[in-house]
């Protein structure tokens, strides 16, 4: 068994919660507070979500972690 950690990245839009809840759909599970950053560069707010999953397998490094 292996636990597998992602961060969900993206504008701070209806795109990003989507994002989010279709990886809870899947059975990730939320990892600590969302951090929000404005990006100068671009002129917008960005989020991130640590998100969790244990999965019945070996990790690996080349595992495609949104398929798991």
């Amino acid at each position: 068994m292996a636990m597998l950690y992602r961060l969900l990245t993206g504008e701070d839009t209806s795109a990003f919660c989507h994002k989010v809840s279709d990886a809870l759909a899947k059975g990730w599970v939320l990892h600590g507070d969302p951090a929000y950053a404005f990006d100068q560069s671009t002129g917008v707010m960005r989020c991130a979500q640590a998100v969790t999953k244990a999965v019945e397998a070996e990790y690996s490094p080349d595992m495609k972690l949104g398929d798991q």
